[in-house]
């Protein structure tokens, strides 16, 4: 039997979890992205929308997903990571897909029978069909985040399940590159489906691949001890961090599975640093997220149905899932190198993260200066932006991280959930403020630093957006200057 052990070779199953995972975020993206690019070229005409309307649904979005991260995380912690993402994924899909109803529905409340009706609508009858196709959107919008708000906090869970401390980092970057491998393929299917299929189509075949991943996930996971996929060996090494944990004559025990009170989750600085970090940085990734492609219309008449369009967004992401899977190496690389700990070293690898944002200070400026290249212009900012897309998914993937790092694995889905809220909060002022902004600016001629109208609305916000990480880092480092494990 002991030969059998010797000569068995380790499995590789919480690859294929992670695989899973990467999925999930993927999909997850793909579902939020169908609006940013359809809203411009499509939904706008139709609904009669400007900047306003389109902030306030996503600053709405934002903050229903921020007070249902509070609660999914302590809803995985109850259901258990297989039955909670099953949950999470289904609600978000059948929300995706409702957006499409939101066209009939309009008709069906201001008496018109057709799309083209509704376009062709003036005066009170535009501001009522704005009105009603909103509030249509923002109920399918909260579905949407009512589901996602899931996502993350079971996704991190499962690689705290999957994966030893040393290990996670790297394995929520690959996952957490689903995020732009679904902003990366999303210009590439998402305008050409609206355009030949109408932007309804585009909504329920995007929202239909939720429901395919939950085909594979009720055959595929299990508990590492639990899982047949999973040998002794690849057992062992998944556990590897018991020795943390030691009973009173200091040998090794394993962690307690025990329930971690969710109110004692406050009195950590640790979940207030891990808070602080979401609510600085998410907005930006959001940001981005949802403006990227009416920044290329508005300043550069760039529509994502169109070639030029398509190529941006996609090279945009393209490099940013290139690049920001290095960032959850750094620290392994930091760890292996000097012996640090994984918090210590996860603090300096996103502390250099954070300068890289910086470069999105050029981009408006250098837009502006290579103005004479006509619509090739795009390009200069749309890189610039991506360096600090980048940077944001390598300091995101660290950032989750530090949770299992420090909190016993009873506690990670509700301590995630609760960063998830103050990233959703801070998401949701940056969108609203955004989008009144705009709006502001391009009624008023508003000028600032030269620049004037919705261009100078779009500096003032990457300012915003460049500063962030290092503020938040500051605060973090602030917070919980040193490593400390928490025990229940």
């Amino acid at each position: 039997m002991n030969m059998n052990m010797n000569n068995e070779r380790m499995t590789n199953f919480r690859w294929v979890i992670c695989t899973m995972l990467f999925f999930a975020t993927t999909v997850n993206y793909l579902d939020r992205q169908v609006l940013s690019l359809t809203w411009d070229e499509f939904i706008k005409p139709e609904f009669h929308w400007n900047e306003a309307h389109y902030g306030t649904i996503t600053s709405v979005f934002s903050i229903v997903y921020a007070i249902c991260m509070l609660f999914a995380g302590r809803l995985v912690e109850w259901m258990g990571t297989k039955k909670g993402f099953l949950w999470a994924i289904g609600v978000w899909s059948v929300g995706a897909c409702l957006h499409a109803v939101c066209g009939v529905v309009t008709e069906a409340n201001v008496g018109l029978h057709s799309a083209a009706e509704l376009a062709g609508a003036t005066g009170d009858a535009a501001v009522l069909i704005a009105s009603v196709s909103m509030y249509c959107f923002l109920v399918a919008r909260c579905i949407l985040a009512l589901g996602e708000a899931g996502n993350f906090p079971a996704a991190i869970k499962a690689t705290a399940e999957y994966f030893p401390k040393k290990d996670r980092a790297y394995a929520t970057s690959i996952f957490n590159s689903g995020a732009s491998i679904g902003a990366l393929f999303a210009p590439l299917s998402i305008p050409p489906l609206a355009k030949y299929f109408g932007w309804e189509m585009a909504f329920v075949i995007i929202g239909v691949f939720g429901f395919i991943w939950m085909a594979f996930w009720v055959f595929l996971y299990d508990k590492p001890a639990k899982s047949r996929r999973v040998n002794t060996i690849e057992l062992e090494y998944i556990e590897q961090d018991k020795r943390e944990f030691k009973g009173k004559a200091g040998e090794p025990v394993a962690e307690k599975e025990e329930k971690f009170p969710f109110l004692k989750c406050f009195t950590f600085k640790q979940t207030w640093a891990f808070a602080a970090g979401k609510f600085m940085t998410d907005g930006v990734w959001w940001f981005f997220l949802f403006w990227t492609p009416s920044y290329l219309s508005s300043q550069f008449e760039i529509k994502t149905s169109e070639g030029l369009g398509m190529a941006l967004i996609f090279t945009l992401y393209a490099i940013v899932t290139v690049l920001s899977i290095f960032g959850g190496k750094l620290p392994t690389l930091f760890i292996n190198r000097s012996g640090q700990n994984p918090y210590a070293a996860r603090m300096k690898a996103m502390l250099l993260f954070a300068f890289f944002p910086l470069f999105v200070l050029l981009a408006q400026p250098l837009g502006i200066h290579f103005a004479y290249l006509g619509r090739n212009a795009a390009w200069i900012p749309v890189l610039l932006i991506s360096l600090g897309c980048a940077a944001h998914q390598a300091w995101s993937a660290n950032l989750f991280s530090t949770v299992g790092d420090m909190f016993p694995k009873a506690a990670i889905a509700t301590v995630t959930g609760i960063g998830g809220m103050a990233g959703g909060v801070g998401s949701m002022l940056l969108q609203k403020g955004a989008g009144n902004l705009f709006v502001y600016a391009h009624e008023t001629h508003m000028t600032f630093l030269g620049f004037e109208g919705k261009p100078a609305g779009y500096f003032i916000i990457f300012i915003i957006c460049a500063v962030a990480y290092l503020i938040g880092w500051a605060v973090m480092k602030m917070l919980v200057p040193k490593y400390k494990l928490i025990t229940v």
